[in-house]
């Protein structure tokens, strides 16, 4: 059985949309850390949050 598809707009729920934030910003990062792995590319990701706070992944390569 497959999920049902979302619909893209704001999330009216504080707590929902927190949750959801911390979520997907965790799977953003795993993302961007398997395509540096694979592509052997530099990738670098920066994410400020509602309240401003950042938040920031780069790869890096062992020289």
């Amino acid at each position: 059985m497959a999920r049902e598809k979302i619909q893209i707009r704001k999330i009216d729920n504080a707590t929902a949309r927190q949750v959801t934030f911390s979520k997907r910003r965790r799977g953003l990062f795993k993302k961007a850390e398997e395509l540096s792995i694979l592509c052997d590319a530099d990738i670098a990701l920066i994410i400020f949050s509602a309240t401003g706070k950042l938040f920031e992944y780069s790869s890096s390569r062992n020289w």
